[in-house]
């Protein structure tokens, strides 16, 4: 039996969206609350090796957007990356789903769950 987590923070629309189609589509889950739990700096660079950290980084969202051009200019590589994410996890693009350990879908794409989830 795979072990399933879904990253995220619950008040997230595309996360709750994520977690309505893994229920109704018979997936067991784990639910790991960033903005209670945190993440940890090994976790982000799992996450960085599996999608690049480009992406991981959430800069459509408003936490990032709240920045400074400068603020922003200055978040450019890994370590950055992974110290700002530590400190604002609302700026993690969600939701990131993990199968057994190894992360596996960012963000929210029904045909993406589709094509990989559906048993």
């Amino acid at each position: 039996m795979k072990t399933m987590k879904l990253y995220g923070i619950p008040n997230c629309n595309t996360v709750k969206k994520a977690q309505d189609w893994l229920k109704n589509n018979g997936n067991e889950f784990e639910f790991h609350d960033f903005k209670k739990k945190g993440v940890t700096a090994e976790k982000l660079t799992e996450w960085f090796n599996t999608f690049g950290w480009e992406k991981v980084i959430n800069k459509a969202g408003l936490t990032f957007k709240k920045l400074s051009k400068e603020e922003q200019a200055n978040i450019n590589s890994v370590d950055t990356v992974v110290a700002y994410l530590m400190e604002n996890t609302s700026a993690i693009k969600r939701p990131i789903v993990e199968i057994d350990g190894k992360a596996v879908l960012l963000g929210f794409k029904e045909e993406e769950y589709q094509a990989l989830l559906t048993k």
